[in-house]
């Protein structure tokens, strides 16, 4: 049986929110609340903590032992090769990326993306992709899957900034390169912003979860229930404008 990890990927030094994944969300830290939300998918075996060796990232790893959470730690700018030394490390067959920054992640949706993943004999699955390309999940439920092999070859191969930096671009940026399938939704949503990288994401997320009553077992599709009923909550972090798959940072790397 191939083993399934899930490694998301934090750090304390984002630009725009420094210390984001450590943020208090309906009294406990981000983090903490996506962790269990990845935990509750029954295609994962493991969920560990990818953050880097700078020791701002200190707290990070804190935080993980309290939690008895598996942590990892490697390079800043090249996420490439810490995703890939991490999912060495906890010999992983398939690997799950997420970004510290969703905590509206849900499980189901991992689910489905790794079950497409062994139902195709794919290389790569996701249910969104980065600017240029169109998505139509929300933007804070981001899943992306590959196989160890194409992981391993984007380690070897991939020399571009970007392709270090956002982890897996290599595997679909060129077409035919990788078997690659992305999952779609029946509406597009992908203009709705659920993840968290400024404080006015911070604001939405804290509302939504106060409205969820401060659980953690709720579905996407809640939240997009409150969305709904109130089309208001989508102008609280509507101006912000979502990275690019070529957007990197100077002088380390960013995490989303």
């Amino acid at each position: 049986m191939e083993k399934v990890v899930a490694i998301i990927q934090a750090r304390m030094s984002s630009t725009r929110l420094p210390g984001k994944v450590l943020l208090d969300l309906g009294g406990r830290p981000v983090l903490c609340r996506m962790i269990e939300r990845v935990k509750m998918a029954k295609r994962v075996d493991q969920v560990i903590v990818a953050t880097t060796i700078e020791p701002s990232d200190d707290p990070i790893v804190a935080l993980c032992k309290n939690e008895c959470i598996p942590v990892f730690r490697g390079s800043l700018p090249d996420v490439l090769d810490r995703y890939y030394q991490a999912a060495l490390l906890y010999n992983a067959d398939i690997i799950v990326r997420l970004t510290g920054d969703c905590p509206l992640i849900d499980p189901d949706l991992i689910d489905q993306t790794v079950d497409v993943l062994f139902s195709a004999k794919a290389d790569f699955t996701c249910n969104r992709l980065p600017p240029p390309f169109k998505r139509t999940y929300p933007i804070g439920v981001d899943v992306e899957v590959c196989t160890l092999d194409a992981l391993k070859r984007a380690w070897q191969e991939a020399v571009e900034k970007h392709d270090r930096e956002h982890v897996l671009p290599f595997l679909y940026e060129v077409e035919g390169r990788f078997k690659v399938i992305q999952l779609n939704h029946t509406e597009d949503l992908g203009s709705l912003r659920w993840t968290l990288d400024t404080p006015e994401d911070l604001t939405l997320l804290r509302e939504v979860i106060k409205r969820l009553d401060y659980r953690n077992d709720f579905t996407w599709l809640e939240v997009l229930d409150l969305f709904r009923q109130d089309p208001q909550l989508a102008r609280l972090n509507d101006s912000i404008i979502h990275k690019t798959m070529f957007d990197i940072e100077q002088p380390h790397g960013q995490e989303k």
